[in-house]
C-alpha cells in the first residue's frame, strides 16, 4: 500500500471513530494569522412577521455588500412567536441563509421548535419540530451554511447545532440555549400541563452537551493562549426587561450560568456572551461583582464577562458588526448598522 493510500484510511478510520464517540465531528479551521482584524455581523430573532419577512432578502444583501464582514451569526427564531411553524416556512428561510455570501452560523432558537405546541404555531410536537429544523438548517454536520461553506467543530450525531471555531486569536462557541425556559415550560397547545418525561430527557442531554461545549472552549482557549472566548445563543439569562424574575420561569439556566461563570473566572481574559430573545439592544456585565444575578443563579462572579443583547422582532431594523482586534485589550468591538432596505 503506498504512503499516500495509508494516510488517506489513517484519516478516515479517525473520522469514523469520531463520529461513531459523538464528539467533534470536524476540527475548527485556524483563523487569521497573527494579528489580523476579523469582522462578523450578528443577527438575531429575524424576521418577525410579513413585512420583515419580505424584507429580510434585502437585509441578507446589505450584509453581503459590508466588504468588512467576513462571517455571520444568527442566534436564532426564525420567525415569530405566533406563526406556523412549516416545512415550506423552513425550507423559505434556508433558502435566505443559503444566499450569505459569508459562512453563517446559525443556533436555533425557541420559536422554530420549543415553542410550536401552541394552537397558532401549529400544534406540533416541539421535539418532531426540533428533529426538522436539525434536518433542514444542518444538512452537513461541520459545515457552516452559507456560499463559502467552512469547517467548524461540530458536536455529533445528535447535537450538530453546537459548534465551535476559532478565528483571530478568539475562541467561538454557538451553544443551543433557547428561551421558554430551555424547552422546560410545558406543552400547553397540546395538552400538556407539566414537562413531558421526553422533554425534560431532551433538554438533560442537550445541557450536558452545551456544558460540554463550555468546557471545551475555555480549555482550548487556555492551551492555546487564545485573547478572548466568544459565546453564542439565543436564550436571555439574564433579561434585563423583566422586573421580578422567577426562578421557576429560569431553572433549566443554572448549570450553564454557573460553568460559564466558573470557567470565565478561571480563564480571566475578555469573554463575550452574545443573546437574542428579549429583543432590545443591551450590554452589560450580568455577573459582575454586586449583580442580583449571582444570588439568583448561584453563580460565582465573572467581571470579564461582557453580555450583548441584539435587536430583534420589531426593534430588528440592524445588524451588529463586531471587529476583533486581537492587540487590543478589549479584543471585540461593535457597533449597530441599521438596515437601508
Amino acid at each position: 500500500m503506498s504512503t499516500r493510500r495509508s494516510l488517506l484510511l489513517g484519516a478516515l478510520v479517525a473520522s469514523a471513530v469520531t463520529l461513531a464517540s459523538g464528539a467533534a465531528v470536524a476540527a475548527p479551521p485556524p483563523g487569521p494569522a497573527g494579528n489580523a482584524p476579523f469582522t462578523f455581523a450578528v443577527i438575531g430573532d429575524i424576521p418577525y412577521g410579513a413585512a420583515k419577512i419580505a424584507r429580510f432578502p434585502k437585509d441578507v444583501d446589505q450584509i453581503n455588500a459590508d466588504p468588512d464582514v467576513q462571517f455571520v451569526d444568527h442566534l436564532g427564531d426564525i420567525k415569530d412567536g405566533s406563526s406556523v411553524c412549516s416545512d415550506q416556512y423552513f425550507a423559505q428561510i434556508k433558502a435566505q441563509f443559503d444566499r450569505f455570501a459569508d459562512p453563517l452560523v446559525y443556533t436555533p432558537g425557541d420559536n422554530e421548535w420549543t415553542d410550536c405546541h401552541r394552537t397558532n404555531n401549529g400544534a406540533y410536537n416541539p421535539l418532531e419540530r426540533l428533529a426538522a429544523v436539525r434536518k433542514v438548517f444542518f444538512p452537513q454536520p461541520g459545515k457552516t451554511l452559507g456560499q463559502k461553506s467552512v469547517g467548524v467543530a461540530a458536536d455529533g450525531p445528535e447535537f450538530v447545532e453546537n459548534v465551535s471555531y476559532e478565528r483571530a486569536g478568539v475562541g467561538f462557541a454557538a451553544l443551543h440555549m433557547v428561551g421558554s425556559n430551555d424547552d422546560l415550560a410545558p406543552w400547553t397547545g397540546i395538552g400538556k400541563t407539566a414537562p413531558t418525561p421526553e422533554q425534560v430527557a431532551e433538554n438533560q442531554r442537550r445541557t450536558a452537551d452545551v456544558l460540554r461545549l463550555i468546557d471545551r472552549t475555555f480549555d482550548q482557549a487556555a492551551a492555546s493562549k487564545e485573547k478572548a472566548v466568544a459565546l453564542l445563543m439565543q436564550a436571555d439569562m439574564f433579561d434585563p426587561t423583566v422586573p421580578n424574575p422567577q426562578p421557576s420561569d429560569y431553572s433549566a439556566f443554572r448549570p450553564i450560568v454557573q460553568r460559564i461563570a466558573d470557567r470565565s473566572a478561571a480563564f480571566g481574559g475578555p469573554v463575550y456572551l452574545f443573546n437574542g430573545d428579549s429583543h432590545v439592544y443591551n450590554a452589560d456585565r450580568p455577573l459582575a461583582p454586586g449583580s442580583s444575578w449571582l444570588a439568583f443563579y448561584g453563580a460565582r462572579p465573572a467581571a470579564n464577562l461582557q453580555r450583548v443583547t441584539v435587536d430583534g422582532s420589531g426593534n430588528a431594523n440592524d445588524y451588529l458588526k463586531v471587529v476583533v482586534r486581537p492587540s487590543d485589550p478589549a479584543p471585540l468591538q461593535w457597533t449597530r448598522v441599521p438596515f437601508t432596505g
